[in-house]
């Protein structure tokens, strides 16, 4: 019974913690600002591929990408879109115009999305990670 204040500070604490997500939410307006993907400074009026498919398979292009130049050794990716011709390469094809090669390029335009999404892609095990620049 002597411990009853102290068990009392730690529930407080505790019940503080736990529920720190809910006050944080309380005090920014539990907003979250959807990425802008327009904000990509075009070298070209289209990307390789139509919108809807780079929002939705984007992952899954790079993927196929790493495993053609790794595994088979084809650089050149031909666009569904309009039959052109692409380097396949993450840092120079796609971040020529997705944020370019300054360390905030890629925290302004992948880690936004990415971060909204809550998706902690590997990409950057192997490529140079622009945020340690």
């Amino acid at each position: 019974m002597y411990d009853l204040g102290k068990v009392a500070v730690g529930l407080a604490v505790f019940v503080l913690l736990f529920t720190s997500p809910l006050w944080y939410n309380v005090a920014t307006g539990g907003k979250v600002t959807p990425p802008d993907l327009k904000s990509a400074k075009a070298k070209q009026d289209h990307c390789i591929e139509d919108t809807e498919y780079m929002k939705s398979n984007h992952m899954d292009l790079l993927n196929s990408w790493r495993d053609s130049v790794v595994r088979e050794g084809n650089r050149v990716y031909t666009s569904r879109l309009d039959g052109k011709r692409y380097n396949m390469s993450l840092s120079n094809t796609c971040l020529d115009c997705h944020g370019g090669k300054t360390g905030d390029g890629y925290v302004k335009f992948c880690r936004h999305c990415h971060n909204y999404n809550d998706v902690d892609p590997f990409c950057w095990d192997c490529h140079l990670n622009f945020e340690e620049l």
